[in-house]
């Protein structure tokens, strides 16, 4: 059996255990109607109105991923913002409140970070909770994310599969040293735009100007016009009939996204990676990133020259340079080597152990406590299976959250689809009763 052989049926199977579960987006629906119900009681968010952004907005996240909560404070139709240290005085609040109310474990509050945030768990799903207040850029982001992962179903698959890589080689923490997930998305932009052909292009095609200098003034008007200027870009981008389309398996863009970054950790020393542009940038050509003190650079496409990768040590990028090498010389050699090697270099270990059968101390959200795995368990299906699903299809018990999810359209002031027209309504979630009176009209983000 070739590489790719064995490569491609090992990542399906890795993917139908990751990819979230309806009770997932349930569990998280009901996490984020808890929070609001808490600042709903505390005065001084009179008026604010909680909206998901992150993974879960863009629809990058797994099963066990985090949830990113923006209090937008009421300011008109205007876009607020408040200073940081509004922000720290009213994230103190909600931490008071949350203490009072119960039901919240390991309250985290980190008034000095560069955005005000306050961690916590929810006691009874053991979903790790990010709050930060007026937070309209990370919601922005996660919608160009969410529009990006349309262009082609891979790019999600490969988001999805990089995490859980980087998670189980120990380098996708920045509190360690190593990238953030965001990092990880612009790295897998990048590797879209730099292969040959190319499957999705340089960011500036889509969104010319810096999205962050764009979100002043009324909110409605900011955001619909950055998702005219989305559409009409992208239409113009796919009305291209000379473009040459990129037709690579999933396997083939996974072993050259290890290829492709092999050897980063002395790359990264003269050359940055600019998915705005699509290139690699010489650092000392650019005067945007001087002075440059990083050991690596991927600027943020949305918020020039922000470098996304600035908690990374020099230390942990030999690390990440060495997980990737390793890995990619791994996978290159997959047909002589056991599909349960390769499952432990490209997944943590319980995910290994469920694709297996091996009996495992399952995470669940029952207080944060382990089972062995359900026997009603239906995510999974077989490589040969996989093998023939096209790159937009889902597992049985995955839920289709563009058709059967619909209030996922209204999450924010414009639609998920900007092609499809605006959406004149700010999501705010639903209460339970109407959640049980509507279906499967609960979807979020």
């Amino acid at each position: 059996m070739s590489s790719f052989g064995l490569v491609e049926p090992t990542l399906k199977d890795i993917l139908s255990v990751i990819n979230p579960l309806r009770e997932d987006w349930d569990t998280r629906f009901r996490l984020i109607n808890d929070l609001r119900e808490v600042v709903e009681s505390v005065e001084s968010f009179r008026g604010a109105v909680v909206e998901p952004f992150g993974s879960f907005v863009s629809n990058l996240f797994s099963r066990w991923g985090d949830l990113d909560i923006s209090i937008e404070l009421s300011n008109g139709s205007c876009i607020s913002s408040a200073g940081k240290k509004r922000k720290q005085s009213l994230l103190g609040d909600l931490l008071k409140a949350l203490r009072q109310r119960g039901g919240f474990c390991r309250l985290q509050y980190i008034p000095n970070a560069r955005v005000p945030i306050l961690k916590f768990e929810s006691s009874g799903q053991n979903i790790s909770c990010d709050v930060s207040i007026d937070n309209l850029c990370g919601q922005m982001k996660s919608k160009f994310l969410f529009w990006i992962s349309e262009m082609d179903g891979r790019f999600r698959d490969m988001v999805l599969l990089v995490k859980e890589w980087a998670k189980a080689h120990g380098i996708n923490n920045p509190k360690s040293g190593t990238l953030n997930s965001y990092s990880l998305s612009l790295l897998v932009i990048f590797h879209f735009q730099t292969c040959e052909p190319a499957i999705l292009p340089p960011l500036k095609v889509i969104y010319p100007g810096n999205l962050v200098d764009d979100l002043k003034g009324t909110r409605a008007s900011a955001e619909r016009q950055i998702a005219e200027i989305y559409t009409a870009n992208i239409a113009r981008f796919r009305s291209d009939k000379y473009r040459p389309i990129n037709r690579s398996s999933l396997a083939r863009l996974f072993i050259s996204f290890f290829e492709k970054f092999s050897g980063i950790s002395l790359k990264a020393s003269e050359l940055g990676i600019c998915p705005f542009t699509g290139q690699w940038e010489h650092i000392g050509s650019n005067t945007r990133w001087l002075p440059n003190t990083h050991p690596i650079f991927i600027e943020d496409p949305f918020e020039q020259p922000e470098n996304t990768a600035r908690a990374v040590s020099k230390k942990q990028l030999a690390k990440i340079s060495k997980a990737i090498e390793t890995t990619h010389s791994r996978l290159t050699i997959s047909a002589k080597q056991s599909r349960c090697h390769l499952l432990s270099t490209l997944a943590r270990p319980h995910i290994t152990q469920f694709i297996t059968g091996t009996p495992v101390r399952y995470p669940n959200y029952n207080g944060g406590q382990f089972r062995t795995s359900p026997q009603n368990h239906k995510v999974i299906y077989s490589a040969s299976q996989a093998q023939h699903q096209p790159h937009n299809a889902r597992p049985e018990n995955r839920p289709n959250r563009f058709i059967s999810l619909q209030p996922v359209q209204q999450l924010h002031s414009q639609s998920f689809r900007p092609h499809q027209g605006p959406v004149q309504q700010r999501w705010r979630p639903k209460s339970d009763a109407s959640q049980s009176s509507s279906g499967n009209e609960d979807a979020e983000t």
